[in-house]
């Protein structure tokens, strides 16, 4: 039968293991793997579900975890860290540029503030009231998101931005496409991929490589990325964590440990 994951989310077959990344040691490796070891610490996007107490990474995008880097805040790093890495890298943003994030508090929003803030980038980013302070701290200009975004934008940017990466889709996209200083400036989305192309922007292209996780494992480790792990909790209260996600007030991750 047939099930939803979380809101938005495609109906999964039952039985299902949720979760798409993890991190943890490596119990057994398949024929002709090279580079991993029974014993090593890893991370990376699961095949099988991370919600369980075993699960299959695929090699291509699985990655050694530094021993400074905590298991818990490798766990974190696959899916939103990875795609706020590559979303800012496609950008290739000089520093001193400004860059417009919608949905700067979320998770994938997160990352990308702090991967931009640390190549030198200036940040605008949208996220609620009660994450003002949050996203602030990040080193970003907080911005209300929602109907007159442009003219919030065009008061603390008054040239307009030199591009925009959109978290959120819907409406927020086309007015967040009005605030570029060039019409024809760089607009990518992660969220809304069959509009962004009609306001000649692109979908944010995945690398989905172990390079990727091992360039955001070092910047987490340096201090640039910091994971923002503010809650863990046992696998079996896995239902308390979603019903946490799904809350909407939550800053930062939530990780599920196993055999806490």
């Amino acid at each position: 039968r047939n099930a939803s994951r979380r809101p938005g989310s495609a109906p999964a077959e039952l039985p299902a293991v949720l979760g798409s990344e993890a991190a943890g040691v490596v119990e057994e490796i398949g024929a002709g793997v090279e580079g991993f070891a029974v014993g090593d610490a890893v991370f990376g996007s699961t095949l099988t579900g991370g919600y369980a107490e075993y699960t299959l990474l695929p090699v291509g995008i699985a990655a050694h975890k530094p021993d400074a880097l905590p298991f818990t805040d490798a766990a974190t790093l696959p899916v939103a860290a990875a795609t706020a890495y590559d979303a800012v890298h496609q950008l290739a943003l000089e520093p001193g540029a400004t860059l417009l994030i919608t949905g700067a508090g979320g998770g994938v929003g997160v990352a990308a503030v702090q991967i931009a803030r640390g190549l030198g980038i200036r940040v605008l980013g949208t996220a609620s009231a009660g994450k003002k302070e949050f996203v602030e701290s990040l080193g970003a200009v907080h911005v209300l998101p929602g109907p007159g975004l442009t003219e919030r934008v065009k008061a603390v940017a008054p040239d307009g931005v030199d591009a925009v990466l959109d978290l959120v889709g819907g409406p927020a996209l086309p007015e967040a496409a009005e605030v570029l200083a060039d019409p024809e400036g760089r607009l990518i989305s992660a969220a809304d991929k069959g509009t962004v192309p009609e306001l000649g922007g692109a979908a944010v292209v995945r690398a989905r490589t172990a390079a990727v996780l091992d360039a955001v494992a070092e910047l987490a480790v340096s201090g640039t990325l910091r994971p923002y792990v503010t809650r863990t909790f046992p696998l079996e209260r896995a239902d308390e964590a979603l019903r946490a996600v799904e809350d909407g007030h939550v800053q930062g991750k939530i990780v599920i440990e196993v055999g806490a």
